[in-house]
């Protein structure tokens, strides 16, 4: 089967440019969530949060919402298209970011955040539907590690930025101008470039009896189900790290601020690196094949960090080594678990996006949230987390395989519809 090169063609935008909209817009969630970073422990003091662990709430807060509104999203761009949607969230995107800047109060800002989530929840649903409406199996899944590739710029960068911009303006509002300045420059980009690919004769109409159908599809299909909840479980570790990175830098490590956002960087950078390599080697390999594989590795590499710690101590340097290690097989997963839970799904692709991403992302904010909140100055609690999850996952995906690991059930397409 070939790509649909006549869809991108006829609208004039080439498959890089498409790989980078996607990947920039599917950004605007990394950038909310990391370029505030290093100013979170200082917005909780400006703004009075009651406990430090609360400054972690400001992320969360953002991924409830993030997950919860995706319900919605899915059913939405199914029905009026990916275009005009599109322009409403970038829109919302903008306004609930400037909102941000103006909170007054800890809990406005939650407020804010929250809402802030609600419309970047949309871009990512539409950001893979429209991949999902061109591609399939492992073409999906190569276009999705490309996307990803571009993608983990923004983790890698976005703490440098909100460091730099604090430094210059030094205030914490200034982070979440960033935000609003970003999804601007979006809504003109993808206003003028991005092609309508869910055509009229394939919308579907919003109505009970559809969105049950729909959910009910993506509930009954085991791969979906499977790889939906295994993204959810395994991403809580994502999360934990996300929140609690910080602490970890600042609290066990005694890192500056600008040696936090590069170590940051470096554990992005590990994660970018694996999912470039798995878009060179899934349709060689196969999604199962790596992404199985790497499940374990995740798993066995924070195990060995664990007790690591525990005889040696806190070290920053094996610390660093052993997270790379276990995050680059984390980037291994990504791709290639949205591409298979996505795969039988293409006529109801705006449905099975937004269920997917509620499930996975409200599942790994809800996981992420309580072993974040498990810190108490030593980074054990949450690396046990870590081994928790993957074990948890791979059985998972175990039942998700029949029983099976490695592609025995290899049956993959090639590339687009």
């Amino acid at each position: 089967m070939s790509a649909k090169p006549n869809i991108l063609a006829s609208h004039s935008i080439s498959t890089p440019e498409f790989v980078a909209m996607t990947a920039c817009l599917m950004a605007l969630n990394a950038l909310a969530i990391d370029v505030m970073l290093p100013a979170l422990s200082r917005i909780a003091v400006a703004l009075e949060a009651q406990h430090e662990n609360d400054a972690q709430n400001i992320v969360l807060v953002y991924m409830v919402g993030f997950g919860l509104s995706q319900l919605f999203w899915g059913p939405i761009t199914d029905r009026f298209g990916r275009r005009p949607v599109l322009r409403l969230v970038l829109v919302g995107y903008v306004v609930t970011a400037i909102g941000c800047t103006l909170s007054d109060s800890f809990n406005t800002l939650l407020i804010w955040r929250f809402l802030l989530g609600i419309f970047a929840g949309g871009t990512r649903v539409i950001a893979v539907s429209v991949v999902r409406d061109l591609f399939v199996g492992r073409g999906m899944a190569r276009i999705m590690s490309l996307v990803m590739t571009v993608f983990m710029v923004v983790p890698i960068l976005a703490p440098m930025v909100g460091a730099q911009i604090m430094n210059i303006i030094d205030v914490w509002q200034s982070t979440f101008g960033v935000l609003a300045i970003g999804g601007a420059a979006m809504l003109v980009w993808s206003w003028f470039r991005l092609p309508e690919t869910r055509p009229p004769e394939k919308r579907t109409a919003i109505s009970l009896s559809a969105v049950g159908s729909a959910y009910a599809r993506v509930f009954m299909t085991r791969d979906a189900l499977g790889y939906m909840i295994g993204s959810g479980v395994i991403f809580g570790s994502l999360m934990a790290y996300i929140s609690s990175s910080e602490q970890i830098y600042t609290d066990v490590f005694g890192l500056t601020a600008e040696q936090f956002t590069i170590c940051f960087a470096v554990i992005a950078g590990a994660m970018s690196i694996s999912t470039f390599m798995n878009s060179t080697l899934v349709e060689k390999l196969g999604q199962r094949l790596i992404s199985h594989t790497a499940l374990i590795g995740f798993t066995l590499f924070a195990l060995i960090l664990v007790v690591t710690n525990i005889i040696m101590g806190p070290n920053l340097y094996v610390f660093m080594a052993m997270f790379s290690l276990v995050f680059m097989n984390f980037g291994f997963m990504g791709p290639n678990f949205n591409s298979m839970a996505m795969d039988p799904l293409g006529d109801v692709a705006g449905y099975a996006s937004g269920v997917l991403g509620f499930a996975s992302t409200t599942l790994a904010a809800l996981i992420g949230g309580a072993i974040a909140h498990q810190y108490n100055g030593s980074i054990t609690p949450v690396l046990w987390g870590f081994v928790v999850l993957g074990m948890v996952t791979i059985v998972i995906v175990f039942w998700t395989e029949h029983f099976s690991l490695f592609g025995a059930k290899e049956a993959e397409a090639s590339d687009g519809l």
